[in-house]
């Protein structure tokens, strides 16, 4: 059960070029049903396509605010959502990657699921953190100094901040469980 969110403020950072769809919509519906007030973040404000499985075109949905005129110290938390697209072009904007960083280095809790994490990598925010992600993460979350793990969801609390990572669409009812937690605490 998804814990009460009244009164968080959740950011979620995604490019405007494809998110994995139920990798947004699922924990964007839970976490306002919860009671938190979210905001969709891209490089650009306005239509973002989403995608199922990285390839099928599915709905759009409006981002609310340009990464270049947000600011972390107005949310209490950040997702992550995937999709390979998604993820590698936030990894090359500047802006993007500033903010995923302002969220670590204020102690506040991110969640990344699936291709999420490489922000993080980019952020250079993992040395010291436990996490998963899509297996082809791997490598490049081990060479950003976190340590890869084979599991649903998990939450590592190293280095004064929290981040709640999931593998895949599969865990997303673990993922939302978990990074809910997280964003009470």
């Amino acid at each position: 059960m998804t814990a009460n969110l009244t009164g968080k403020k959740i950011a979620f950072l995604l490019d405007n070029s494809g998110v994995e769809q139920p990798e947004l919509t699922t924990p964007w519906e839970a976490f306002r049903a919860a009671g938190a007030e979210t905001t969709l973040i891209a490089p650009e404000a306005g239509k973002v396509q989403a995608f199922t499985n990285d390839v099928e075109q599915a709905d759009t949905f409006e981002a609310e605010l340009a990464v270049s005129d947000a600011d972390a110290d107005d949310y209490d938390a950040l997702v992550l959502p995937g999709g390979t697209t998604n993820a590698d072009s936030l990894r090359l904007d500047t802006d993007a990657v500033a903010f995923v960083k302002a969220f670590a280095d204020d102690g506040k809790p991110i969640a990344a699921i699936c291709h999420g994490p490489w922000a993080l990598v980019e952020a250079d925010v993992l040395d010291g953190k436990r996490l998963t992600s899509y297996p082809s993460l791997q490598t490049d979350i081990r060479n950003a100094g976190g340590s890869w793990v084979d599991e649903e969801a998990v939450v590592s609390t190293e280095n004064e901040w929290t981040l709640v990572t999931s593998r895949n669409p599969d865990d997303l009812d673990a993922f939302v469980e978990a990074a809910s937690q997280a964003f009470t605490d």
